[in-house]
């Protein structure tokens, strides 16, 4: 016997019927929903991923797990300085990236610092510059340019560019 808030005498039967209820159609009913509704939650609104990569680092670190919440797009556009998921090969191979510029604006990357139509972009998150040079470039319409968050590397090993937008699904929850 147990004690519930109240001082009332709960009997262990109730627990154990609480936790582990006869299997009756009401019972199949409601876990065969939970599991419909979960699987349709974590399949479209909140896809699970895990960080694999140095790419985003500091601010996302390789092997942290999120969530891409697809909705994030669907009322507005991707803008500058968004972190967003890029889908690269379906829903199981996604980029995690920051939006740096918007189409009809120039990007150009001058001895490791960014340029944004002329202007230097001041980069906060950007822990470390590697000596990053790459010609001046329009964004093309429909798309955004894309760059990792972790820069103290060589351009080649870096994954990065236009993208266009129908290929952003969302962004990470946190």
């Amino acid at each position: 016997m147990m004690n519930d808030e109240g001082g009332k005498t709960l009997p262990n039967s109730a627990i154990k019927n609480f936790f582990f209820p006869k299997l009756n159609r009401k019972v199949i009913i409601r876990i065969a929903l939970v599991g419909i509704i979960a699987f349709i939650f974590f399949k479209y609104i909140l896809i699970p991923f895990r960080i694999s990569g140095h790419s985003m680092d500091p601010t996302y670190r390789n092997g942290d797990v999120n969530f891409c919440f697809t909705f994030r797009y669907l009322l507005s556009r991707p803008k500058a300085f968004d972190v967003v998921t890029v889908r690269l090969s379906g829903r199981h191979v996604m980029l995690l990236k920051r939006i740096i510029a918007t189409e009809g604006q120039t990007v150009e990357f001058r001895k490791g610092q960014v340029l944004v139509n002329g202007n230097i972009l001041r980069e906060p998150y950007v822990a470390g510059r590697f000596s990053w040079d790459l010609p001046v470039r329009t964004v093309k319409k429909g798309h955004v340019y894309v760059v990792g968050d972790n820069r103290n590397v060589p351009i080649e090993t870096h994954d990065f560019g236009q993208t266009p937008i129908n290929r952003i699904i969302g962004a990470p929850l946190w």
